[in-house]
């Protein structure tokens, strides 16, 4: 690893487990866009599942707060 990466690689781990996810996930998405309109594509009908399944009854929600606690504290 180059000097200067191996010094963003050390700065990037005193992030927060929330924001070295959204780190992850911006570089990841440099990548390949073509591949990302797909995988974007996939997310939405995730999303219009759970939505219905939250209206059904059959996914009951989670206050986000507790959600981002319990990622932080691993």
């Amino acid at each position: 690893m180059i000097e200067s990466t191996h010094k963003i690689f050390t700065n990037a781990l005193k992030l927060l487990p929330v924001e070295r996810a959204e780190l992850i996930e911006k570089l990841f998405h440099s990548f390949d866009l073509e591949k990302q309109r797909e995988i974007d594509s996939i997310w939405a009908q995730e999303l219009e599942s759970r939505i219905e399944a939250y209206d059904t009854g059959k996914l009951k929600a989670i206050d986000i707060s507790s959600v981002f606690e319990k990622i932080n504290k691993r």
